[in-house]
């Protein structure tokens, strides 16, 4: 059967309300004037994978819990304006949503709504296994239920991926994901050795290609039992914000992988995709299109940093 949907995204619909601070941490006072402003707006990780991977012309579907709230307005306007088709599970809890605090050099600090969710959320798993049946591959944010969804895109046959964000190596609540995944992204940013942990995910779990993203000095690529170090890509104009570059870079990336380019090139197409998001306003979405993707690859072939 002729698969209707390319990419699959499972979990990650909510809203940010968008503050920008004159440093992180933020200094202790009364009060702070704030510019630009603060902004809400639609779009976390799995939002930012879907627009990302729609953009760039792959037929995208995006499920997850979402409140009949008005941050679930904005999530269903915001897939609505893109021409992303979203299958809105009733969530009694509301929306999920969060602060980001941001600073002048564009990182940022999260603080997510843990009232948002419960341990008994669910996604309806005939409904989940149709659209998997459906899909080429299904890509898995670590929000409350998804580790619960894995069995049956297991069970479909759909290949995986997700994104463990910053994970620290140790924490127990990302492993199901890091072990489901044939392909998994993390932020190497809390891990003391990249390596070692790349190499014990590709050793425990199903992942064929490990990727854990650097920022300033690129990523690493753990595919074949080979490490490799891929550089940045510069940004096409100046960096105001981080938010969304590893959701930007692993949409770029799947683009790649489902057109059967190898790991190296795709995950330069994710540096060039993570480099854009960066330049792009904490206070609005907006993602690569393929030209400019492919524009942006440029430059060697990335070499082989150690092997097994």
């Amino acid at each position: 059967m002729t698969a209707e949907i390319d990419v699959l995204v499972v979990g990650g619909a909510g809203v940010d309300t968008i503050v920008h601070v004159p440093e992180l941490p933020v200094p202790l006072a009364d009060s702070h004037m704030i510019h630009p402003g603060i902004v809400t707006r639609a779009g976390q990780s799995g939002d930012f994978v879907a627009l990302g991977t729609s953009a760039l012309g792959l037929r995208t579907h995006h499920i997850d819990l979402i409140g009949d709230d008005h941050e679930g307005d904005l999530v269903r306007a915001l897939h609505r304006d893109h021409g992303i088709a979203l299958t809105a599970v009733p969530q009694p809890c509301g929306t999920k949503r969060a602060v980001n605090l941001v600073g002048p050099d564009g990182r940022r600090l999260s603080l997510y709504d843990a009232t948002r969710w419960a341990e008994t959320d669910r996604l309806p798993e005939r409904t989940l296994h149709d659209l998997a049946a459906a899909s080429r591959h299904a890509h898995v944010v670590i929000t409350q239920p998804c580790a619960h969804a894995l069995p049956v895109l297991r069970a479909a046959g759909v290949t995986v991926s997700t994104d463990l964000h910053d994970w620290d190596g140790t924490n127990p609540y990302h492993e199901p994901f890091a072990l489901a995944a044939d392909l998994v992204f993390l932020s190497a940013a809390a891990l003391p050795d990249p390596e070692a942990t790349l190499r014990r995910i590709a050793a425990r779990g199903r992942a064929r290609v490990v990727v854990a993203t650097a920022g300033a000095d690129g990523a690493f690529l753990l595919h074949d039992d080979e490490l490799t170090h891929v550089p940045p890509a510069e940004p096409p104009a100046p960096v105001v914000d981080s938010n969304g570059a590893g959701d930007a870079f692993a949409a770029a990336f799947l683009w790649g992988w489902l057109g059967g380019r190898p790991p190296r090139h795709c995950a330069r197409l994710g540096a060039v995709a993570g480099a854009y998001a960066c330049t792009v306003p904490s206070t609005r979405v907006a993602a690569i299109g393929p030209q400019a993707l492919l524009a942006g690859v440029t430059g060697p072939v990335p070499g082989t940093v150690s092997g097994g």
